[in-house]
């Protein structure tokens, strides 16, 4: 298999519309945030003092022994005691509406394409669904380290070839995201894919 260099003209070409310049980039700093705060768990979770194990009786008597006075020993200021404003459990998703969404794909799109890491194939699939041609497949075309095929659709016998494949991904032009997009070195885009990208930009 060999690809074609994508340029600009040829993704105006396909409809694929791409923002040039400064424009976006504000929106892709907002959408990379949010998929990694929406991988958060938020599971974090640290006692108060009524929730640490222990008995709730009184350590000595309030007056009369010299010391200062105390209740239990679930107080935060002794050791195996309750944390004060300690994690609770909570939700850290953030919400980014779709124009933000449109624009930071029409940034990173452009900015693959114009750094020259973006090659169009006609086709990609894996007839014999063996890993070793799906490896000579990748490197017929691009020497990269991380590479990021996108595809209308893909076989079974693909998938099963690249499962095992770990520098090479491979999305549907319907499902890639923008972090994806950035994390490749080289992207190969089957013709079939450009209508779809072409209305997620439009």
């Amino acid at each position: 298999m060999s690809g074609k260099l994508l340029s600009i003209s040829d993704a105006k070409a396909a409809n694929i519309t791409v923002v040039e310049g400064d424009k976006g980039a504000q929106a892709v700093h907002d959408l990379i945030t949010a998929y990694r705060a929406n991988r958060r768990t938020g599971s974090a979770n640290s006692k108060t003092r009524s929730e640490v194990s222990g008995t709730g009786k009184k350590m000595y008597r309030q007056k009369g022994t010299g010391n200062a006075r105390h209740g239990d020993k679930g107080a935060p200021i002794f050791v195996g005691g309750g944390v004060v404003f300690g994690p609770k459990p909570r939700s850290y998703n953030k919400k980014v509406t779709k124009s933000v969404r449109k624009l930071a794909l029409r940034k990173v799109l452009g900015e693959v394409i114009a750094s020259e890491r973006v090659l169009a194939v006609d086709s990609f699939e894996i007839a014999d669904g063996k890993t070793k041609s799906f490896v000579s497949a990748i490197k017929g075309m691009t020497d990269a380290k991380k590479v990021l095929v996108i595809a209308g659709s893909f076989d079974e016998k693909t998938y099963l070839a690249g499962r095992n494949v770990q520098n090479v991904l491979l999305m549907t032009a319907a499902e890639v995201n923008v972090e994806q997009i950035l994390h490749a070195n080289a992207i190969v885009i089957v013709n079939d894919a450009l209508e779809t990208l072409a209305k997620r930009t439009a």
